[in-house]
């Protein structure tokens, strides 16, 4: 009679250990790049691209409308969500092969993220979670690669930023075989996606399944078929202008080119429209792959771009107006994200958040979503946004985000810190240390300089950003190179 006991009290606990793995939350983090706030249809009803599998995360999760990536190009971004930290505290504050300068010389910075960083996958596997990463990396070379930082499995993604063809056979994409010849990368990746999702359920293990897309970075290149049926609605639209929708000279540039600069004003490129759907139908076949192994109820999807779209370079492929600026610009056009949580059964369907967040919150936002203790020392610049994610009304304020980028970016954009508290923004300038405010609750285009007008409010921005820098010791711009010219000294 004792052995039964014994033996059923050994299977109860087996139970309860196997229903308490069951239970625990799965993770699917999915990462876009170059995608602009505004070319998704959540953001924007009117946009030129088709996004029905995004839009219909957002209805079904919580969308916030005033996200930030930490920085305008793609390493720093990429590396705070992994690190919990603002590129400015690790030096990581250009893309990992940027080198520019430009009236002064361009701050240095680290080219991979240290491996003394405990990474958001490394945390995770050490409480049991599987880890799979596919996309792209741009966070290191050999030896810094997603297998050294946490993750189990790597499905593409190596020291190069872009690919040099999205179909097979891939050039410039590491750790992922060519496919059939004509495979689109953005399907494979989806591919290799749904394929861990069916081997990551046949554990009792929780998983972490990174989806980093290449798209819709450059080249830009899409499915033929896709390309035809977008530039056949930019005719039925009304909108197909073999000189292209620009303007010149929107926003002020910062090192010398041959012409004035193109800025599209209109969401008119077929072939990234393309790209973007083909993004979108990617994310749905993971989102189905989810659904058809019931996995749906005990798995949180984030879905996030690491900067704001191309409208200044490189093709001028998208507009992000209303929004000022985008990808290289610290203008709400070049940091401000397409954001969505959902989080079966606490994030209340179809609801938008005004509170603003940063790509620094993700680590402990999902530790307290997974029930894991937080790791302060860590992701000391993250905060937990799960206080919004049970009220999007709550008035939690996560506190001021900085930004920090002492570099010339290719897309034009000028070296420059900012703030951003409450509704207020203050961008300073590095090459001359003059101060923007603006206030984007009634601005959000920031077109009006509030610096003389409130100069109390630009005092008090001013001296929280000089004191954050200091404490993170934000690197400055450099004596030129060749001229010799020395920036002001401006912390």
């Amino acid at each position: 009679m004792k052995l039964f006991y014994l033996c059923l009290s050994a299977s109860l606990l087996l139970s309860s250990l196997t229903a308490s793995a069951a239970d625990k939350l799965n993770f699917v983090f999915i990462l876009a790049d170059d995608l602009g706030y505004m070319d998704v249809g959540f953001n924007n009803p009117k946009t030129f691209y088709e996004t029905p599998n995004l839009d219909q995360l957002a209805i079904d999760g919580m969308v916030f409308t005033n996200f930030y990536a930490a920085c305008q190009v793609c390493s720093p971004t990429r590396a705070s969500i992994l690190n919990g930290k603002y590129p400015a505290r690790t030096d990581t504050t250009n893309f990992f092969s940027g080198r520019r300068n430009g009236k002064f010389g361009a701050a240095t910075f680290e080219t991979q993220m240290a491996l003394e960083e405990v990474t958001l996958a490394e945390t995770l596997k050490e409480h049991g979670y599987q880890t799979f990463f596919a996309g792209k990396w741009h966070l290191g070379d050999e030896g810094h690669s997603p297998t050294d930082q946490g993750f189990d499995i790597n499905k593409g993604g190596g020291s190069n930023g872009l690919p040099r063809s999205y179909f097979s056979p891939y050039k410039n994409v590491e750790n992922l075989p060519a496919g059939p010849e004509g495979e689109f990368l953005t399907s494979r990746l989806a591919e290799e996606s749904e394929n861990f999702l069916t081997d990551a359920s046949k554990s009792e293990d929780p998983f972490l399944l990174y989806l980093s897309f290449y798209s819709v970075h450059t080249p830009l290149q899409a499915p033929e078929e896709l390309i035809k049926k977008y530039e056949e609605k930019a005719k039925r639209l009304g909108i197909a202008d073999e000189k292209g929708s620009f303007d010149l000279e929107r926003e002020r540039q910062v090192w010398p080119i041959d012409e004035p600069r193109k800025v599209r004003i209109r969401q008119d490129h077929a072939t990234y429209a393309a790209m973007v759907e083909s993004l979108d139908t990617a994310v749905g076949r993971v989102l189905a792959r989810l659904d058809s192994l019931n996995l749906r109820d005990n798995t949180a999807v984030i879905f996030m771009s690491d900067n704001g779209g191309v409208s200044t370079s490189e093709g001028h492929p998208t507009s992000n107006l209303p929004y000022r600026g985008a990808k290289g610009w610290m203008y709400e056009g070049g940091i401000r994200e397409p954001v969505i949580f959902r989080w079966p059964g606490i994030t209340a369907a179809g609801t938008r958040c005004d509170s603003p967040g940063v790509s620094t919150d993700f680590y402990p936002t999902i530790l307290e979503m997974a029930g894991l203790p937080a790791k302060p020392d860590q992701h000391v610049d993250g905060v937990s946004l799960v206080p919004l994610l049970r009220n999007p009304f709550s008035k939690y304020d996560r506190g001021p985000i900085f930004f920090h980028y002492p570099h010339y970016a290719n897309q034009g954009g000028f070296p420059a810190s900012a703030v951003r508290r409450g509704d207020y923004k203050l961008i300073q300038d590095l090459e001359d240390g003059a101060f923007e405010l603006y206030d984007l609750k009634t601005d959000p285009g920031e077109h009006n300089n509030l610096e003389q007008l409130e100069s109390e409010i630009t005092k008090e921005l001013a001296a929280e950003l000089n004191s954050w820098r200091k404490e993170v010791d934000a690197k400055p711009l450099l004596k030129n190179p060749e001229t010799g010219a020395e920036p002001p000294v401006l912390w």
